[in-house]
């Protein structure tokens, strides 16, 4: 296989999503710094123009939760100089930004232990430009993380310069063999956890940033919760259970999913299973969502919504759905119910915020939050309300 060098780059698209700061500062709320573990390998997160971008979302769901990985900056020329959550919440998260990796490395008193590339190029693949700065870190004694749909351990050039330096290359999206992967058996409808998916009305939304709100909150309330990761990302973040649903063939990805869904409850045995989303059940570029559905078998179902998003990421001729087409849609779709909405508030004041989740919540007769500029008590409400007995059970265990 010829190693490939040509230009492929990457699209700065505007700032969406859950990564999308609003326009007036809110706190996050649930989610913890990058900086939390120091006994994690150490990071550099590599965004050239793409930080707080559609792109970008591997890099700003690093800096905002990661228990894999120590995240000590990010590369952005665009906005170096700059905080990389004051960039991102307008919250300070001491994770600085730098314009190129020398200066990463020159601030660090000892080299960090990887470069993760923390891009989701529509086209999934490196550009030179990219390449190059792959090939440095190599040389540098860096190891390489990589979420790409081209694999960087298969090209030669990386993988012989990887070799000579002695570090590894981890290929996030790189699945197991066709031959070891399981077929879905229906086993996973035995499972006792409630099972609940994190969906939404498109891609790049917000629902992993959600899932980890919810689980955090779910956990610090004595309701033991696993999340299972289904996107390169959430496995970059540290989900312990989980497969990158986008690189397994179709016809195992229901099946893969059952496995890891049954993995974690088998060696958790938790209360609650959260199953983070992928695109989006209408949305014709993705077919993730219904293997999710389909793998998953969830009990119930929480979906992401963007009520200012006109079009869908890269497809500006193709109209959002509404959150009601959206509910009917997944509950025609699979034995399952959306239990509540969670918004996701690019573009919108806080006065909008307030106004859109009282008129949802009328409109829809669901209970309506946002998991990042409201509570995650509002978010945990939701989930109580719909399941009672998560928190009786739990009293009756503390008698």
């Amino acid at each position: 296989m010829e190693t490939k060098s040509e230009t492929v780059d990457t699209i700065r698209r505007p700032v969406r999503g859950a990564q999308a700061p609003p326009m007036k500062q809110i706190k996050p709320a649930g989610l913890t710094s990058g900086k939390q573990i120091t006994s994690s390998p150490t990071a550099v997160v590599y965004c050239e123009g793409n930080f707080a971008q559609i792109d970008g979302k591997t890099a700003n769901g690093l800096v905002r939760h990661s228990q894999s990985y120590r995240i000590l900056s990010v590369i952005d020329s665009t906005v170096s100089g700059q905080d990389s959550g004051s960039v991102l919440d307008d919250v300070s998260n001491s994770i600085p930004i730098f314009g190129h990796l020398d200066a990463a490395v020159a601030h660090e008193t000892v080299l960090p232990n990887t470069l993760i590339y923390g891009m989701a190029p529509s086209t999934g693949r490196l550009s030179t430009a990219d390449r190059g700065v792959v090939l440095q870190a190599i040389e540098l004694g860096m190891n390489i993380v990589s979420g790409l749909h081209e694999y960087l351990s298969d090209d030669r050039e990386i993988a012989s310069a990887a070799s000579e330096q002695n570090v590894t290359i981890r290929d996030i999206r790189k699945p197991k063999p066709s031959k070891d992967m399981r077929l879905f058996d229906g086993s996973v409808a035995s499972i006792k956890a409630l099972r609940i998916a994190v969906l939404g009305t498109d891609c790049a939304i917000g629902k992993r940033t959600t899932a980890i709100v919810l689980a955090a909150a779910l956990n610090a309330k004595g309701i033991k919760t696993v999340l299972v990761g289904t996107g390169q990302t959430g496995l970059m973040q540290g989900a312990k259970y989980g497969i990158a649903m986008d690189a397994v063939p179709p016809q195992f990805c229901c099946g893969e999913l059952e496995g890891a869904i049954i993995a974690a409850s088998e060696a958790e045995e938790p209360d609650v299973i959260l199953i983070e989303g992928q695109g989006a059940l209408s949305h014709p570029a993705f077919c993730t969502s219904a293997f999710i559905l389909r793998g998953s078998q969830p009990d119930a179902v929480i979906l992401q919504h963007a009520p200012n998003r006109v079009h869908r990421c890269d497809f500006p001729d193709m109209p959002m759905p509404t959150s009601s087409s959206e509910i009917a849609l997944i509950e025609a779709f699979a034995d399952t119910k959306v239990i509540g909405v969670t918004l996701n508030h690019e573009g919108m004041s806080e006065a909008e915020i307030s106004d859109t989740i009282a008129a949802q919540t009328h409109k829809l007769g669901l209970p309506v939050t946002d998991a990042l500029a409201r509570p995650a008590a509002h978010l945990l409400a939701m989930v109580v309300a719909a399941y009672p007995g998560l928190t009786q059970r739990h009293s009756m265990a503390a008698i």
